[in-house]
């Protein structure tokens, strides 16, 4: 895996939409934090544009990425929200010139499909915070995607999980939003999981959703070789009239039950205001114990 170059002060921070559209007026409090921790902003050309209820047309999206990942005074990107689109322009973006010389994409949610692409041309993302949600994260969240910019790797000290399988797990970091996973499925963006430590989080689905899709990726074997497994938020999520019968955290764990590879819940990323940043691609260290740790 390729890691892109860290950044220093005075680069130039890129920011996009790859999915929905929004305003100036939401972005002001990031654009405030990325200049007082000593960067430039640059907005993509159609940033604003808005077609219902994306960031303008895939066109508009396509044209604002292609020409961050080319612009050589770009050094990162942030993607600006989540949402639904990103997955109407990944074939539309040409990469090539981007794999010769690479620099941090940085989001979560529906960027999963960006940071799925990413690992599969070999060069390592940032799962992390996106500037729609600067004003509502901790402040150790957006440390963690500052510091991750700048060269530092993470390491992570986190409570025990009733549902955790003890153990030590080594491997490269892959996945991100479980919707977007099972989304990509059967596709060029499909995970690699032999070896590699997945993780999981999502917000907002109905709980057969979330026991549907973990059967899809099961019966796609992407569980089959995993070295670990990291299970992130699953916030505010639905059920029927007709309860489930379990949480999205006891389905994730029954799917698993079978394996016997390490597992924690509740690491702090995803939908949650302390979403610490992830290196996606890189080979880390899990150890799944009273007081567990994640080590990049």
């Amino acid at each position: 895996m390729i890691t892109p170059p860290a950044l220093k002060s005075g680069d130039t921070i890129a920011i996009i939409s790859t999915a929905r559209k929004i305003s100036r007026e939401e972005l002001e409090p990031a654009v405030a934090e990325i200049t007082k921790r000593g960067f430039k902003v640059l907005f993509g050309k159609n940033l604003f544009e808005e077609e219902n209820q994306f960031s303008g047309s895939d066109t508009h999206r396509t044209v604002d990425m292609q020409a961050c990942m080319d612009n050589p005074e770009v050094k990162a990107i942030l993607c600006a929200r989540g949402g639904y689109g990103t997955v109407r322009i990944i074939d539309k973006v040409d990469f090539s010139r981007f794999a010769n010389s690479p620099k941090w994409i940085c989001g979560y949610s529906d960027v999963t499909v960006l940071h799925n692409k990413l690992c599969n041309l070999g060069v390592e993302s940032l799962h992390s915070t996106m500037p729609v949600n600067f004003t509502t994260n901790t402040p150790e969240a957006l440390d963690s995607l500052f510091d991750a910019l700048m060269g530092k790797s993470p390491e992570y000290h986190f409570e025990s999980h009733p549902y955790n399988r003890k153990g030590v797990a080594e491997g490269k970091l892959i996945g991100g939003n479980l919707s977007m996973l099972y989304s990509q499925t059967g596709s060029n963006t499909a995970l690699q999981t032999e070896g590699a430590i997945l993780f999981i989080e999502d917000l907002d689905e109905y709980l057969y959703h979330i026991d549907r899709m973990m059967y899809n990726l099961k019966r796609n074997g992407y569980f089959e070789n995993l070295a670990g497994v990291i299970v992130g938020g699953m916030s505010d999520m639905n059920d029927n009239t007709i309860p489930f019968g379990k949480t999205a955290e006891e389905i994730i764990r029954d799917h698993f039950a079978e394996y016997d590879f390490p597992i924690c819940f509740g690491f702090p990323a995803g939908h949650v205001a302390d979403n610490r940043s992830l290196i996606m691609g890189r080979e880390v260290k899990l150890n799944v114990s009273e007081n567990s740790s994640l080590y990049f």
